[in-house]
C-alpha cells in the first residue's frame, strides 16, 4: 500500500539521509587509491596496500571511527587475503555536515591487525560477513548494523561498505565504522521533537536508534513487516493504526512512526 500523504518526520530523513552521503562521500579518495593500487602491473601485494595509508586516516574522524580496504580472497599476489584499517576511537565530535561541534581526536590512529592465516585458530574470515557479502553480490553500497563489534569496539557499530573494482570483477570493500551511540547523539533532538514515538530501522526492522526505551538499540520491530516494505519497494507506508514507514534518501534505513 502506498500512501500519498506527506507522513511525519521530514527533517529526520533529511537528516539522516545527509549523515550516509557524507560517510559514504569520505570514502571516495579511499575507495579510488585501492582501485588505483590494484589496477598497478604487479602492484597487488600486501605491502603495497600500505599506500592507501593517507586516504585512510584522513576518512577518520566526523562520526567515522575506524576506516579501511580488505580485499578479496586472491586478489593480492603474495598472500590470500588482505586487510589496511585503521581506527581512533578517541575521534568525538560530530562532522560538520551533522550540524554539530567540531572534530576532536583524543588519540592517534592506530592500525588494526586480525589473523589472516586460515589455519590458525583465531582466523576471522571476513568473507561471510555480511558487510562483506553483501557489496561483493550486490555491487552496490551497503550499511550494515546495529551489531556488536566484537573485533575492534565491543560496541554497537554500524559499518559502511563500497565494493571495489579490480580488472572488471571484485576487488573487495572499503569501509567505514561508526559508534551508533554517536549517530543516535546527532539524531536523537530531531527524533525526540517528533512527539510521537520514532526509531531508525535498518532492512531487516532492527532498530539502530529511537527516541523510546521500549526500543532499544538491536531490537526487533514486528509490529510492521519492513523486510517485506524494502522487498515490495519501500515506498511511504502508513498502516491502519496509523504508524508510517519511510525510506531516508537512498540509504538502507527507515524511519518508523507509530503513536
Amino acid at each position: 500500500m502506498t500512501d500519498t500523504r506527506t507522513p511525519p518526520g521530514d527533517e529526520v530523513v533529511t537528516q539522516v539521509s545527509a549523515l550516509v552521503e557524507e560517510i559514504f562521500a569520505r570514502l571516495k579518495p579511499v575507495l579510488a587509491a585501492a582501485e588505483t593500487v590494484l589496477a598497478e602491473p604487479g602492484g597487488r601485494t600486501a605491502e603495497a596496500l600500505h599506500g592507501i595509508r593517507p586516504q585512510v586516516i584522513e576518512a577518520l574522524g566526523g562520526l567515522v571511527i575506524g576506516a579501511g580496504f580488505v580485499s578479496a580472497p586472491h586478489v593480492l599476489t603474495d598472500q590470500e587475503f588482505g586487510f589496511e584499517w585503521w581506527t581512533c576511537p578517541g575521534i568525538s565530535g560530530n562532522s560538520a555536515g551533522s550540524g554539530g561541534t567540531a572534530d576532536s581526536v583524543d588519540a592517534e590512529p592506530e592500525q588494526l591487525f586480525i589473523s589472516l592465516d586460515p589455519e590458525s585458530p583465531n582466523f576471522l574470515d571476513y568473507t561471510r560477513q555480511s558487510w562483506f557479502t553483501v557489496p561483493r553480490d550486490s555491487r552496490r553500497r551497503h550499511i550494515n548494523g546495529p551489531y556488536v563489534d566484537y573485533l575492534c569496539t565491543d560496541e554497537y557499530t554500524l559499518t559502511f561498505t563500497v565494493p571495489v573494482a579490480c580488472e572488471g570483477g571484485f576487488g573487495g570493500v572499503v569501509g567505514a565504522d561508526v559508534y551508533v551511540r554517536e549517530f543516535e547523539r546527532t539524531v536523537s533532538r530531531r527524533l525526540r521533537s517528533l512527539g510521537r514515538h520514532a526509531a531508525l530501522l535498518n532492512a531487516q526492522g532492527r532498530v539502530i536508534v529511537s527516541n523510546s526505551v521500549r526500543q532499544a538499540t538491536g531490537s526487533l520491530v514486528r509490529d510492521v513487516d519492513v523486510p517485506a516494505w524494502w522487498t515490495s519497494g519501500a515506498e511511504p507506508y502508513t498502516s491502519s493504526a496509523g504508524a508510517t514507514l519511510r525510506r531516508c534518501g537512498d540509504s538502507p534505513i527507515a524511519l518508523l512512526v507509530t503513536k
